[in-house]
C-alpha cells in the first residue's frame, strides 16, 4: 500500500504589528470593558475601528463608545469545536452589529441564536486588552 502524500501547513503570523492610536484605543477599551468604534466624517461608526474611512480613505473623525449589546446579522454554527477554538462546546461564529455601530463585528456566540437575535457581551473576569476579553456573546 502506498503511503498518502502529506503536506503539513502551519498558519501563523510571524511578525508583530504596532497598533497605532485607533487600535490602541479599541484594545484599551476592551481592557476597561467597553467597546470603541471609529466615527467617520459622514457619521458612520465602524467597529472594530479603523484609522481610515474604508469608503473614502480619509482619517476617521473621532472615536466613540458603542454598546456591548447588539443584533446578530448572520452566523455559522460549529457543532464540533476543534481544540484551539474559543469554546469547548458547540457555538456560533456571528457577525454582530452592536448598538451604536454601523458595521458588524465578528465574534463567538454561546447559546441558541438566529439572524436578528439580540446578544450581549460576556466579559472575562480578568481583562487585559485582547479581543478575547469578551469571552463570547450570549443571548440578551
Amino acid at each position: 500500500m502506498t503511503e498518502p502524500l502529506v503536506a503539513p501547513h502551519v498558519l501563523e503570523w510571524g511578525y508583530t504589528r504596532s497598533l497605532g492610536p485607533t487600535l490602541t484605543a479599541f484594545f484599551t477599551g476592551l481592557r476597561d470593558r467597553k467597546i470603541v468604534g471609529a466615527k467617520t466624517k459622514t457619521g458612520r461608526v465602524i467597529v472594530p475601528p479603523t484609522p481610515h474611512d474604508p469608503d473614502t480613505g480619509e482619517d476617521v473623525d473621532s472615536l466613540v463608545d458603542v454598546s456591548d449589546e447588539g443584533v446578530v446579522e448572520t452566523w455559522s454554527f460549529v457543532s464540533h469545536p476543534r481544540p484551539k477554538q474559543p469554546l469547548d462546546r458547540p457555538f456560533a461564529w456571528a457577525l454582530i452589529k452592536l448598538d451604536g455601530a454601523d458595521t458588524a463585528m465578528l465574534h463567538v456566540v454561546d447559546g441558541a441564536i438566529e439572524t436578528g437575535s439580540r446578544v450581549k457581551a460576556k466579559w472575562r473576569d480578568e481583562t487585559v486588552g485582547y479581543i478575547t476579553d469578551i469571552e463570547c456573546f450570549v443571548p440578551a
